[in-house]
């Protein structure tokens, strides 16, 4: 159970709603998925997985909490097997429970399956309904488990075959493992929304949201999955497959603006070289007069490094943040003023105190915690706070694997940017423009980006239902 302070702070950033990690041909492939998976922490916190393969049967674990809590060496012992899936989940709506814990295991006329997901199937509501009228049961609320209940109906005689027929059919952002007692299936959707690599250790075949997952277990990134590519690793080896109509690419390009870790490389390109570009940019494009610059840590540290380098205001780290936070934790029966944002951050006054302060963000989704941190700046004795954030406005819901507010609750989807300045109670408010955002991740390169958080225009329709509404894949 997150407690309301830490549950807020999470809740005024965009966040990622998983990560996954797989090894086909390792002796140690349990653990190995373990540090992986402990690499890819940031990227989910309420629940974890592992399904291993002995070569006859898949075992499988799942718990709700983070990765070290629930994989304790006597548990990782009942997890053998030379091959490995793993994922991590975060969420904060709707149904938070064991059921909800990827991945998913099911035994089925094609024997053990399972499977994880980093993505979402804006039309898996409707197919769902209708699988349900047929007499489908489903044991979560999870769309992973409509691909798990077409696959099991496929009529195509071998799973690989199965699975590509699945895709043809289906709709949306995922990047998919999907494990049997003697194969390793990978799956990237056609549009490539959500990121994912191709790595190889001492012989075994690895693959992972992120390649700063194999950087710990010292596996070497060949390349990323190809959008739309399906690969089968298995005793013959490695084969690839692009049974997918061709689509035009759509990188989710808040991976480098916040989601992923700045020492990993999405779509070939370098997080952090991406960060420090949005970060000069921005100095480019909103300058103002100040005496330091301070990032918001972790994720606003590469683009306020980069701001300053190109206004050549000094970089300071006058915020303070506290790593060690767990979930839980007892809180204050009396009203402590920004109890919950000094709970994760605390000025250091000596840098702060009458100093014209540059606060660099990643982005602003609600506004709240943003509020909070300016007010507890002026506390802190700044004479002046200047907001300054390294993307465009974010005015419009993901339904892409991202867990979004409603347009109701974006801040910048229904008020101006003065009034936002008004209401965070800063000097000045300023963001990166859409195009310097590009720019800075690759565009001029040839990345082709998904940016409807920005702007609305989405590159893979989406129910109207949904239109409007909160996401949680």
């Amino acid at each position: 159970m997150w407690s309301l302070a830490v549950r807020d702070w999470y809740q005024d950033k965009l966040r990622e709603e998983c990560g996954v990690f797989g090894i086909w041909g390792h002796p140690e492939a349990a653990r190995l998925t373990y540090l992986g998976l402990y690499s890819l922490q940031h990227r989910g916190q309420e629940s974890v997985g592992i399904v291993t393969s002995d070569g006859q049967r898949l075992h499988a674990v799942r718990g709700m909490g983070e990765v070290n809590e629930i994989f304790t060496e006597p548990v990782l012992d009942r997890l053998p097997g030379h091959c490995a899936i793993g994922h991590v989940r975060y969420s904060t709506a709707g149904e938070v429970s064991l059921n909800e814990a990827q991945p998913f295991s099911i035994k089925c006329h094609r024997g053990e399956l399972a499977i994880c997901h980093n993505g979402n199937f804006p039309f898996a509501e409707a197919m769902r309904a209708e699988l349900e009228r047929e007499g489908a049961i489903f044991s979560s609320t999870s769309d992973t488990e409509v691909v798990l209940h077409k696959l099991a109906r496929s009529r195509q005689p071998h799973l690989q075959q199965a699975i590509a027929d699945v895709f043809r059919e289906l709709e949306g952002a995922y990047s998919i493992l999907i494990l049997t007692p003697d194969s390793m299936f990978v799956v990237r959707d056609p549009r490539g929304f959500r990121p994912l690599c191709l790595g190889e250790l001492d012989g075994a075949t690895v693959v992972a949201s992120e390649t700063c997952a194999f950087d710990l277990i010292g596996a070497t990134y060949i390349r990323d999955i190809a959008p739309g590519e399906i690969l089968a690793v298995n005793r013959e080896g490695v084969q690839a497959e692009y049974p997918l109509p061709p689509q035009t690419p759509a990188f989710c390009i808040f991976e480098h603006v916040y989601f992923a870790r700045p020492d990993s490389r999405i779509y070939g390109r370098s997080v952090n070289k991406s960060r420090h570009k949005m970060g000069k940019q921005l100095a480019r494009e909103q300058p103002v007069e100040a005496d330091i610059v301070v990032p918001v840590p972790d994720s606003g540290v590469a683009a306020a490094i980069g701001y300053a380098a190109q206004s050549g205001i000094n970089f300071r780290f006058g915020l303070v943040r506290n790593h060690y936070i767990g979930r839980t934790f007892i809180e204050p029966t009396q009203s402590i003023r920004n109890f919950g944002v000094k709970v994760k951050l605390n000025p250091v006054r000596d840098l702060i105190e009458g100093r014209r302060v540059v606060l660099v963000d990643d982005s602003l989704v609600r506004g709240t915690t943003s509020r909070k941190i300016v007010e507890m700046l002026r506390q802190t004795g700044a004479r002046e706070v200047h907001l300054r954030i390294s993307c465009p406005p974010t005015i419009s819901p993901c339904y892409y694997g991202v867990d979004t507010p409603s347009t109701t609750e974006l801040i910048a989807a229904n008020q101006s940017t003065e009034a936002i300045r008004q209401y965070i109670n800063a000097d000045s408010l300023g963001y990166l423009s859409h195009e310097g955002l590009l720019a800075a991740c690759g565009a001029d390169e040839g990345l082709q980006f998904c940016t409807a958080c920005y702007t609305g225009r989405y590159p893979l329709p989406v129910p109207l239902r949904a239109v409007g509404r909160s996401h949680r894949a």
